[in-house]
């Protein structure tokens, strides 16, 4: 799988097998393998559900975060993941070297979060992807208010062998309960301003979240190993 996800060189790779009702999922990106990924399971969920479980609403997935369910929902597929919060941590001068720019307020979950007060600050970073990989965390999200959506973010994990991530469910678990807090509200809408861009609509439920978007099938092939 970790050879197979290299060869791919995506942000990640997901891997099921179909023989149970609850479906293993494992996610590697081209370097490592990770403990919890939101785009690559939406993918997963999408095969499945419209290939193989056509007539099934939801599917389960037995993970290294526990069981995850994604589900039919309006026209999307939902995912319900276990909620990060971050907690606050003082903001270092290497964070601010390697980002171009200094946040007003920074948390530690899995991963940094790093807020600012713009969109046009989050859409104009140009971090340094060297000094990002020798950082204490497994990545950096930076995220600010939204113009047309309630926030927007970008995802930056070198570490990992994933210089920016198109769109990143994870980094959902700790942006919800960060904004849900400051916009006084449970259900948001999201935008991740990456080259590739997506957009989510999520959900604070107690120590939940939930994590919606839109899939499109692209391509059917095999792999020769």
């Amino acid at each position: 799988m970790a050879a197979v996800a290299m060869e791919n060189n995506l942000s990640e790779t997901a891997f099921v097998t179909l023989q149970s009702e609850v479906v293993p999922l494992r996610w590697f990106t081209p370097a490592i393998e990770m403990d919890l990924c939101g785009h690559a399971t939406l993918a997963a969920a999408h095969v499945i559900l419209n290939s193989y479980r056509c007539g099934q609403a939801s599917v389960r997935f037995a993970t290294r975060s526990g069981e995850l369910i994604v589900a039919r929902h309006k026209g999307l597929l939902r995912m319900d993941f276990p909620a990060r919060p971050g907690k606050p941590i003082e903001t270092n001068d290497a964070l601010v070297t390697a980002l171009g720019a200094r946040p007003r307020e920074v948390l530690l979950a899995r991963d940094v979060l790093a807020i600012f007060d713009s969109e046009d600050q989050i859409r104009d970073l140009r971090p340094d992807m060297s000094r990002l990989a020798m950082l204490d965390a497994f990545a950096v999200i930076v995220s600010a208010p939204g113009e047309q959506v309630d926030f927007v973010s970008r995802f930056f994990a070198p570490k990992a062998g994933v210089p920016e991530d198109p769109v990143t469910g994870s980094a959902h678990c700790t942006l919800t309960p960060y904004w849900s807090v400051k916009l006084g509200k449970s259900s948001l809408s999201a935008r991740q301003l990456s080259a590739r861009g997506g957009e989510l609509w999520v959900e604070m439920l107690g120590d939940r979240v939930t994590i919606a978007g839109d899939t499109v099938e692209y391509l059917r092939g095999e792999i020769t190993l």
